[in-house]
């Protein structure tokens, strides 16, 4: 199952939205280029399985 969720670019400011399998668990991590500036950021996803609210916490991509 996917819903789609919004992250600010840790890079440049703007939002973005994302999908997120929620089948995945509550706590994920991945790389997802931003749809603005194209850098990578480190997305953190956190969904409350009670409810299904979805947070994300991105930084930049270090390397």
């Amino acid at each position: 199952m996917q819903n789609t969720a919004e992250y600010i670019c840790a890079y440049c400011g703007e939002s973005n939205l994302t999908f997120v399998d929620l089948s995945a668990g509550s706590q994920q991590s991945y790389v997802e280029d931003c749809q603005v500036c194209c850098r990578p950021n480190v997305l953190y996803i956190r969904l409350n399985e009670d409810t299904l609210d979805i947070e994300i916490d991105t930084e930049y991509e270090e390397g």
